[in-house]
């Protein structure tokens, strides 16, 4: 992957060319973005209830299985056969929307409820890929 660096000039003659200081760095996207490879995988995020901690409706999620799960991680889960993306509040066993026009759910005893991974990061694609969009 090549890097240019745009730096915004105050200077009245304008701004410098974004290949004035262009530099090849060894940059791998899995390598920055996946930490497990093995216990990693991809979903995509549906609906607006996380849209408060910036994940939107079409977001990729990058779901790591090998990381512990600590209180107030935003995670992938199976719920009762259904899977979801919340914030999981371990202390009152309950998934977290972060958007207020969702309600938080309880965790019950007779729920089937499965953590599947943390999710450690969330990309958002400014145009659709064709990758995605496939049936």
């Amino acid at each position: 992957m090549k890097v240019i660096p745009i730096l915004a000039s105050a200077g009245i003659t304008g701004f410098e060319s974004p290949a004035t200081d262009y530099k090849q760095l060894p940059l791998s996207l899995d390598e920055l973005l996946i930490e497990h490879p093995s216990a990693t995988f991809i979903g995509q995020a549906s609906g607006d209830s996380m849209q408060g901690v910036g994940i939107f409706d079409q977001d990729i999620l990058i779901v790591d299985r090998h990381v512990t799960v600590k209180n107030q991680d935003i995670i992938v889960a199976n719920y009762n056969g259904c899977f979801v993306c919340k914030i999981i509040d371990t202390v009152n066993r309950q998934l977290i929307s972060a958007n207020d026009s969702h309600m938080n759910t309880p965790i019950f005893e007779h729920d089937s409820f499965t953590i599947e991974g943390v999710v450690i990061r969330s990309i958002r694609c400014h145009r659709q890929s064709s990758i995605l969009s496939r049936s």
